[in-house]
């Protein structure tokens, strides 16, 4: 499908709030727009540039960009608010200044998720996550699993990876994942590393015929990704977790973050809370 509108997500930092909070708002409508992300607009010199951009969109298109912005600096959002021919959706003056009004306060206008990283905890923490996911994916170790705050199970291509790393680098988490493999089911139990940390452990199964589907595409016409293959895999595990009592859920329809939101209702409630 041709794309039928440009879209700008324009912030003085990433832009990845803009481009996630517009996402969530245009996935109402069937079109396909044209994404353009323009960050780290900072200086009124840029805000022209943006607006020549934005301009000149309008122009060859013959219909108003729509632009999301996050823009803190109000004297660069001036620039855009008096030159820009796009149709302007400000998410920052639509909620930021109700909110100074009922709380009865000013905002501290900060740019970006962390001010200054290097004095922010949190952020620290953030990559701290993220090594430790990255040094436990796949099963390429079991130490330290205590420090662990959710271990991740499942057939290989149910999506253990990309979850484990989403809740790494969105809620801090320190997230292993380990595989269940043929020698796993023969023993008809857990791997003996697993077995002290169970309540730590959530399960990831997958429908067969989407399973196979992904193998075929990393291995195709291989035994691994056959349909017979994974029905047994997937029987075989789907047992397992049951006889261990283990949390669980199919990734087939879900997106990484309906699963991530699954697991931390589940194993950390706390930390949908901010």
């Amino acid at each position: 499908m041709q794309h039928t509108r440009t879209v700008f997500f324009i912030s003085d930092g990433t832009g990845i709030t803009a481009e996630t909070f517009g996402n969530a708002i245009l996935a109402q409508f069937e079109f396909k727009p044209r994404h353009v992300r323009l960050p780290f607009v900072d200086t009124v010199d840029k805000a022209h540039q943006v607006v020549r951009h934005v301009n000149h969109i309008a122009e060859v298109e013959g219909r108003k960009p729509i632009v999301f912005t996050t823009l803190v600096n109000v004297e660069i959002m001036q620039v855009l608010e008096q030159g820009c021919k796009g149709m302007l959706l400000d998410m920052f003056g639509t909620f930021v200044a109700p909110l100074e009004v009922e709380l009865g306060m000013k905002s501290n206008h900060r740019i970006g998720r962390f001010s200054d990283v290097s004095k922010s905890k949190e952020y620290h923490e953030r990559i701290e996550a993220i090594n430790f996911t990255l040094a436990h994916d796949d099963g390429q170790s079991t130490r330290d699993l205590q420090r662990a705050d959710v271990i991740l199970v499942g057939v290989s291509r149910s999506g253990k990876t990309p979850t484990s790393l989403y809740l790494a680098m969105q809620h801090g988490l320190k997230a292993a994942n380990y595989p269940l493999i043929p020698e796993d089911f023969e023993r008809q139990q857990l791997p003996a590393a697993l077995q002290p940390h169970r309540q730590k452990i959530f399960g990831l199964s997958i429908q067969p015929e989407r399973l196979s589907e992904i193998r075929h595409e990393r291995r195709p016409n291989s035994r691994y990704a056959s349909l017979e293959n994974c029905r047994s895999e997937v029987a075989d595990a789907e047992a397992m977790m049951r006889r261990a009592g283990i949390r669980w859920l199919s990734t087939t329809t879900k997106s990484i973050e309906e699963i991530a939101t699954t697991i931390l209702q589940e194993i950390r409630p706390e930390r949908l809370e901010y």
